[in-house]
């Protein structure tokens, strides 16, 4: 686990399987947890991250000693599910009943609440524009840094900071319409109303 993924990433594109396996056994669960936050739907989910993963056998060629991993794996992600789209693969979310319930171990009432909330939290998420919804998944679900998200959208830094805060502004209104109260926390700075895991 002390390999940096960039160092993984150029020995499987010379030729090393194993270092593409453990690249995949790093990321794959939370490329789908990407691909989910974007879709609604698990069984697409899947798919694409299958599909990335493909891509990034086939195309491994194009990753550069200089090239961050993560900010190409997620552009390789980006690439597959505007493929799928274009295509006429229509996306189909699941309905909120769907949603994992967090909290393994805590009292029945207690994670009634958090599943009515996280539930909310993802109908508000799936409202948001779809670049304002990939810029909050990226930056606090995937928790890819600024400068990442920069190099992955081709924009400046302080652009991803300016539209990470826009985004967050309109989630919490969404949310707080769709619950009819006060978030349960300030979405500023707080991670438990931006976390659905």
């Amino acid at each position: 686990m002390d390999t940096n993924d960039n160092a993984l990433m150029l020995a499987a594109r010379d030729g090393d399987l194993e270092c593409f396996a453990e690249l995949f056994e790093r990321h794959h669960i939370r490329l789908w947890e990407f691909f989910y936050r974007m879709t609604g739907s698990r069984s697409d989910s899947e798919d694409l991250v299958q599909e990335v993963f493909l891509r990034m056998l086939k195309y491994r060629a194009t990753f550069h000693a200089d090239s961050q991993f993560r900010a190409w794996m997620y552009r390789i992600a980006r690439n597959a599910r505007m493929d799928r789209l274009s295509k006429g693969r229509a996306e189909t979310p699941l309905g909120p009943e769907s949603d994992a319930i967090p909290g393994s171990g805590a009292a029945p009432h207690t994670i009634v609440e958090r599943a009515e909330h996280f539930s909310m939290l993802h109908r508000a998420l799936m409202k948001l524009p779809e670049d304002k919804r990939e810029i909050l998944v990226l930056a606090r679900y995937q928790e890819m840094k600024y400068e990442e998200i920069g190099e992955l959208l081709n924009v400046e830094v302080n652009t991803v900071k300016v539209r990470v805060h826009r985004a967050m502004n309109e989630l919490r209104e969404i949310f707080m319409k769709l619950s009819n109260r006060k978030p349960l926390c300030d979405v500023k700075t707080s991670e438990p109303i931006l976390r659905t895991t």
